[in-house]
């Protein structure tokens, strides 16, 4: 094998420079080739790596060196998978240089190169420190980004196997972005480093027409959850041609109104009464509801929640400060934090390093999320913690959801019609999950098929509501309606071409004269 001079690598606390050879002909190094050859034969017997497509990437593992430091194996590039031997395999450093190449072979071989998938495997590396990234061309993950040609996610809810995805559970929605493909896949990079800082919690990223590349701490928890999507890949399309619908908590067979045979996201709503003697009435097909004033009163927010997470803020650090769920709302509050002090916005204080000591950091984080919540912000950092500090609540039974009465009904109406229902607020998912999952009418999230947050933009901009149209899939932004309390945001998601009304709840805020909205005291008015 032909080795490239490598730099520095720290063994067993010394660094090898100049024997560092030795390091890449030692066991940890040809154990991680042979776990790759060994994976790309049971990948190829899947039918994920036929035709020389995909590719593995693996950091070896070594307890001495942190996994940033960690050397990196990748598979070649055009090759037959199933026949691969470890001797085939290029070894990167950290950074992704070439350490060692595979000597050539004779023909019919084709000359060695490294995956052509290598700058998108350091993306997932570097971004979301991976310990293993599997590329599958899997025919199940090109055919679920056809089901919907339009869509840039791929939503599923209620599966089993959603619980084999790193930060999910069954009655979670999982949710994939998809990227356009290109001619060639290095073109990909930039596309998927984009979905992958736009989904935090997401560890794959669907390709249209092409595949799925996922990532995971280690080349087991990589394997499990590439075999966990495949499964809902699969489910979905099956479901799909079952006339089931697999984005919705009850997977609903399809539906018989008015006459009109619907299935899932390919319907038109058209329904009417027997006795009106009128045309069929056109319904949207999608309902976007805002939460505030809209579903749920604005004192329950104001009174209830906002006070409990303002009143729990330290508690909940303090209990929970070495997890790995809050260490990610401490990163995201430190960012927020940092950039409204440098931009000079009121309430903000330093927050000292982690060296500092934990009381000290905790003090400044309590600061900063009691100025952000008096001033009412609409940031993900803050949501996100807030919605972990209710989560404690709703599982305490200290809270409880809040819906007015006409709520429920019309959710059931809705489903029963084939119409999907969507919240978009400016809490965070996880938040709007466990409002509607623990109410007083009891779970109302088996009406509901998905959740948008400030992830997609800010409520009061036209831009949020253009991505939210276009993840849904419309052949038009006026097959769906939007429901708010907001003129703002009624105002944005007009101009984005969205269908909207007015919600008149007791305690909303007055609208502006002729503001040209229809509105709404109750649901059964839609």
């Amino acid at each position: 094998m032909a080795a490239a001079a490598a730099p520095a690598v720290a063994v067993n606390g010394v660094k090898t420079g100049t024997t560092s050879q030795a390091y890449l002909d030692g066991k940890v190094v040809k154990d991680t080739k042979v776990l790759i050859s060994d994976l790309c034969r049971q990948f190829y017997n899947l039918g994920w790596v036929s035709g020389t497509g995909g590719s593995i990437t693996i950091k070896v593992h070594d307890d001495p060196i942190p996994k940033p430091q960690q050397l990196i194996i990748m598979s070649p590039s055009g090759v037959q998978k199933e026949r691969m031997e470890p001797e085939d395999m290029y070894v990167l450093s950290p950074n992704g240089s070439i350490l060692s190449s595979p000597s050539p072979k004779p023909y019919p071989h084709k000359p060695p190169k490294c995956s052509d998938c290598g700058p998108l495997f350091m993306k997932a590396y570097e971004m979301r420190d991976a310990g293993a990234v599997i590329h599958s061309h899997g025919m199940e993950s090109c055919l679920v980004t056809m089901l919907n040609p339009l869509s840039k996610e791929f939503r599923i809810t209620h599966m089993e196997m959603i619980k084999g995805i790193k930060g999910h559970g069954y009655y979670d929605e999982l949710v994939v972005p998809i990227i356009e493909n290109t001619a060639y896949e290095y073109e990909l990079t930039a596309s998927l480093a984009k979905a992958i800082e736009a989904y935090p919690k997401a560890t794959a990223v669907l390709v249209r027409n092409h595949g799925i590349y996922v990532w995971g701490d280690s080349w087991i928890n990589a394997k499990t959850q590439a075999e966990c999507y495949h499964y809902l890949f699969d489910a979905a399309i099956k479901l799909h041609q079952l006339g089931l619908d697999w984005s919705t908590p009850n997977h609903g067979p399809i539906q018989n109104v008015g006459g009109v045979f619907r299935t899932g996201r390919d319907i038109s709503i058209k329904a009417g009464t027997a006795d009106s003697g009128h045309e069929l009435e056109t319904f949207p097909r999608f309902i976007v509801l805002d939460i505030e004033g809209t579903t749920t009163p604005i004192s329950f927010v104001s009174e209830v929640l906002f006070p409990y997470a303002r009143d729990n803020v330290g508690k909940h650090l303090s209990a929970t400060y070495d997890t790995v769920e809050t260490q990610d709302d401490i990163k995201l509050l430190r960012s927020q934090v940092q950039n409204d002090l440098e931009q000079g916005v009121a309430g903000a204080v330093p927050i000292p390093s982690a060296d500092a000591g934990k009381e000290e950091v905790i003090a400044a984080l309590v600061a900063n999320v009691e100025s952000m919540i008096k001033a009412d912000r609409k940031i993900t950092a803050l949501k996100q913690l807030q919605g972990h500090i209710w989560e404690t609540g709703f599982k305490n039974n200290e809270l409880e959801g809040v819906v007015f009465d006409d709520v429920p009904e019309a959710l059931e109406k809705w489903n029963a019609l084939g119409i999907k229902v969507y919240i978009y607020s400016s809490g965070s998912r996880l938040a709007q999950r466990l409002l509607f999952g623990n109410t007083s009418y009891g779970d109302l999230r088996k009406y509901l098929h998905g959740f948008f947050d400030t992830r997609v933009g800010n409520k009061r901009e036209t831009r949020s509501y253009i991505e939210i149209s276009e993840s849904l899939g419309v052949d038009k932004p006026s097959d769906v309606l939007f429901v708010t309390d907001v003129f703002q945001e009624a105002a944005a998601a007009k101009a984005a071409g969205l269908e909207v009304i007015v919600s008149i709840r007791p305690g909303n805020g007055p609208l502006p004269e002729n503001h040209g909205f229809k509105t709404i005291n109750s649901f059964e008015e839609i």
